[in-house]
């Protein structure tokens, strides 16, 4: 009787595990297609914009490509099941670039403080490099059930 019981606990439990890791995968997939629609969709409004304007300029442009490093790593995420993080940095690199170009854009007149972003885009790529020589020094353990 008791090993009746262990057996009945481990399907039980087996059975519960299966179920909760399809709940999770399944919404696991559907946020990522939200996410990639979403991103398809405001980067063709973007461009619709830009379209019905009849020009783009370079703040429009490095909106795109903002749009295009996003559905970048929705892309590499929904293969892999990895986050690249160096795709978020290069989001944040452009969007302080794009920052930059505004700023000095609507003011005509650039402060010393302005110097802020490009440090700090500065630092973004030397975390880039960093995230680059760690990844190709010590690469991380493939899992079992990794693709």
């Amino acid at each position: 009787m008791k090993q009746w019981l262990e057996r009945t606990d481990q399907r039980a439990n087996s059975a519960a595990h299966a179920v909760g890791n399809l709940l999770v995968d399944g919404f696991h997939n559907l946020a990522l297609f939200a996410i990639g629609g979403t991103i398809v969709w405001s980067a063709v409004h973007a461009f619709m914009v830009m379209t019905a304007k009849g020009s783009a300029s370079i703040d429009d442009i490095l909106l795109l490509f903002i749009y295009l490093e996003l559905g970048a790593m929705v892309g590499i995420y929904f293969k892999t099941n990895h986050m690249p993080v160096r795709f978020l940095i290069y989001v944040a690199m452009t969007a302080l670039t794009r920052m930059m170009i505004s700023d000095i854009q609507a003011h005509h007149n650039p402060e010393v403080r302005i110097l802020y972003i490009p440090a700090a885009i500065l630092v973004l790529a030397l975390a880039t490099l960093v995230i680059r020589f760690g990844s190709a020094r010590f690469p991380s353990e493939k899992s079992g059930n990794s693709p």
